[in-house]
C-alpha cells in the first residue's frame, strides 16, 4: 500500500509523464482511502488549469490581442475575402 508521500509523488509525476498499471492501480486504491490526497489532488488539478488559463493570458496579451481561435480564424477569412494577407 502506498503512503501519503508517495501518492503525493505520484500525483505530480502524473502531470509530468504516464505512470505504469502499476502505479495508477496503488494510486487509485490509495486516493480511494485517503480523503487528506484526494483534496492534494484536486489541488493540482485546480493549480495545473490556473497556470494553463494564466498562460494563454500572457500569450494573447504578448501579441496585443486576446481573440479566441475561432474569431483569429474568421478575420482570416474575411482577409482573404477582402484580398488581404494570409499568414
Amino acid at each position: 500500500m502506498l503512503t501519503c508521500k508517495d501518492a503525493s509523488h505520484l500525483l505530480s509525476e502524473r502531470q509530468e509523464r504516464p505512470l505504469g498499471f502499476r502505479e495508477r492501480w496503488g494510486l487509485r486504491v490509495h486516493l480511494w482511502l485517503c480523503a487528506n490526497c484526494r483534496k492534494f489532488e484536486r489541488q493540482l488539478d485546480l493549480m495545473r488549469k490556473a497556470l494553463s488559463t494564466l498562460g494563454r493570458r500572457a500569450k494573447a496579451e504578448s501579441q496585443g490581442v486576446d481573440l479566441t481561435p475561432e474569431a483569429r480564424e474568421r478575420i482570416r477569412k474575411a482577409l482573404a475575402e477582402r484580398g488581404g494577407h494570409e499568414d
